[in-house]
């Protein structure tokens, strides 16, 4: 009982700290919030592959540039939505490039066995945490980023509503044997009557035709679901349970976030596509 009090607490804190974010009519809280994740994922991640003290001491520093290079990769996808010709967006984009040239120059002087590995986290960091909050910055502009946080939640409440009740067939067995492909269509049929829901509020989430409210669930729904097996597969070739201890009852916050990861991107091509067609 106490578990499921501390998860539930630490979960409603969690949502309300983005709802505050997306909801405030400054745009500072959604920076310093989204901001905060990256330097937590990318500190996390870090931890997550490399679980020896001894080796995360030695890379201490290059933690810290990829921490440096996430926040000025978003503050770029700001300023380059925000500001294209503003000073603050041309010493980001400089700083994001410098950063590449300094973490190969790390590389150099620090006492690692595989600098091929070291390189290959630091660059994981940048392409599955940093990139994905980044690209928030272009669904904040459209102004539908609170419904597609609503849909990734209702996404697992109705796949976890469903699969509880009636799962027996699995989804993907060898990366999550508790999931169920009857937690997944129900997942997306919450997520689709939500896009109706969304269309006849007039407005409020977001001006999107109905159609595009629907297929806007769905693409929410099937992404956040290969966003979660995604992390899975992360956690399981490690061999850990949670991607970290951070948020209690719940894990890391990685594992907060593992959804929000492939749904960014994929929502950004819907956009990109909805202007193209």
């Amino acid at each position: 009982m106490k578990n499921i009090f501390t998860r539930a607490l630490s979960g409603s804190i969690y949502v309300a700290l983005i709802v505050a974010a997306l909801l405030l009519p400054s745009p500072y809280m959604f920076i310093g919030l989204f901001a905060l994740f990256i330097v937590l994922g990318t500190v996390e991640l870090h931890h997550l592959v490399d679980n020896k003290a001894s080796v995360i001491a030695n890379k201490r520093t290059a933690i810290a540039l990829d921490c440096i290079g996430g926040l000025a990769l978003f503050t770029t996808f700001w300023g380059l939505n925000f500001n294209p010709s503003g000073s603050v967006t041309q010493v980001a984009i400089a700083a994001y490039l410098l950063y590449f040239a300094l973490r190969m120059i790390l590389q150099l002087y620090m006492k690692s066995d595989n600098a091929l590995q070291s390189l290959a986290d630091s660059a994981l960091t940048q392409v599955y945490v940093a990139l994905p909050l980044s690209l928030l910055n272009i669904l904040y502009d459209e102004g539908v980023l609170l419904a597609i946080f609503i849909l990734i939640w209702l996404n697992d409440t109705g796949a976890f509503c469903v699969g509880s009740m009636l799962g027996k067939h699995r989804l993907f067995e060898r990366i999550s044997p508790k999931k169920s492909w009857e937690g997944f269509w129900g997942g997306m049929a919450f997520c689709i009557i939500a896009g109706v829901v969304f269309y006849f509020c007039g407005g409020t989430f977001g001006n999107l035709k109905l159609a595009e409210w629907i297929m806007l669930g769905i693409c929410v729904s099937a992404f956040s679901t290969w966003g979660d097996l995604a992390e899975s597969l992360l956690k399981r070739t490690l061999k850990v349970k949670d991607s970290g201890h951070l948020i209690p009852g719940h894990g890391g916050i990685l594992d907060r976030i593992d959804s929000l990861l492939l749904v960014s991107p994929t929502s950004v091509i819907f956009f990109i596509l909805i202007e193209l067609f």
